[in-house]
């Protein structure tokens, strides 16, 4: 098992814990980790570009002058592309990117990303983390006793005054437990955790 600092809010080492090696100690899987931060992005996309084909843009009925004698190129349409107010060749529509994983390939996908973070020495378990009230200036003061600029902070649980407090903080952000994802894990650069979060993540994941 990985031996990790435990940490007070004010940045002091007040002891060691012991992190499963099941979740926080598996061989890293860089193509598991890949396809997941590929899916999440993929899913957020909304999909809803669209423009307009010939058949759909209004106008051109009639044809512009008879086929022959003109002097002009033929044409069928005033609405076909190459016309100003045609439609479009090939136009996009609206589409749903999302794919899927199954479930072993993304609890694997995060157990590597959580080991990536132990190897990489980017994690800081702290013994609590408690604020009284909601406030910005208190969580940045905790940021800066962890020498930290840029977190994902994971919570055991739903805690109001914690993440209304981190919301301003650029490139911080707050997670529970329950909504771990590999794609924040990795985007925030260092990964804080509480005693608690941390015996949840094992149960959950191990």
């Amino acid at each position: 098992m990985a031996n990790v600092a435990l940490y007070n809010m004010e940045g002091k080492e007040v002891g060691t814990i012991e992190l499963s090696d099941s979740v926080f100690g598996v061989e890293i899987n860089e193509n598991l980790v890949h396809q997941a931060v590929v899916q999440q992005l993929a899913n957020n996309r909304q999909g809803t570009q669209k423009a307009k084909t010939r058949s759909e843009v209004s106008g051109g009925g009639r044809k512009p002058w008879r086929q022959k004698g003109t002097g002009h190129a033929r044409q069928g349409s005033t609405r076909a592309p190459q016309w100003t107010g045609g439609g479009m060749v090939f136009a996009p529509v609206p589409r749903d990117y999302s794919f899927k994983l199954n479930k072993k390939e993304k609890r694997a996908a995060l157990k590597s990303a959580l080991t990536s973070r132990v190897n990489d020495g980017k994690i800081i378990v702290l013994d609590e983390l408690k604020l009284e009230e909601i406030k910005t200036k208190k969580m940045q003061e905790v940021l800066d006793n962890l020498k930290v600029s840029k977190a994902l902070i994971v919570l055991e649980d739903m805690d109001k005054n914690v993440i209304l407090s981190a919301r301003n903080i650029p490139n911080v952000m707050t997670a529970q437990t329950n909504m771990l994802n590999v794609y924040d894990i990795l985007k925030g650069d260092t990964l804080i955790l509480t005693k608690g979060s941390a015996k949840k993540i094992e149960e959950v994941y191990a």
